[in-house]
């Protein structure tokens, strides 16, 4: 991590958690004389686009306080995690409930089934027939909200 991005992330995590949000990931990249400044955020539920855009304003205030970003113009995006965002934390697993997910197991296997129930260690998964399979977390690979087309 770089002092630039040590520097934005604590100007503005404070702001991010005082509207009970999550700092899910920066970056910042450069384009010529131009910084583009990437900030994904999520809450315990799925945010609305007015939730994300009242957020945007007190971070671009603060990011305009940020010394070490300098003189050199940035353009700012806000956004949240979308669809294809994977879930690595007992949170995503919670804020998902209920919606179909491909899983693949660090053995290999793969399994696709609704989130049940979840906790912080442990999923349920609903199969097809009806039948549940509890993983622990730590035995999950990668997973992924399907999307589904009604």
């Amino acid at each position: 991590m770089t002092v630039i991005d040590t520097a934005v992330r604590s100007a503005i995590e404070p702001i991010i958690t005082a509207n009970n949000l999550f700092l899910e990931a920066l970056h910042i990249s450069t384009a010529g004389k131009h910084r583009i400044i990437r900030i994904l955020v999520d809450g315990e539920k799925r945010l609305s686009l007015d939730e994300v855009t009242a957020i945007t304003k007190p971070i671009s205030e603060k990011l305009d306080e940020v010394a070490e970003l300098g003189e050199r113009p940035f353009t700012l995006e806000v956004s949240s995690p979308g669809v294809d965002f994977p879930l690595t934390l007992p949170r995503h697993w919670r804020k998902n409930k209920g919606r179909l997910v491909a899983i693949k197991i660090k053995s290999g296997e793969k399994i696709t089934g609704r989130i049940h129930e979840s906790s912080d260690l442990t999923v349920t998964i609903e199969m097809k027939a009806g039948n549940f399979q509890e993983l622990s977390l730590s035995e999950v690979a990668e997973a992924n909200i399907e999307i589904e087309f009604k």
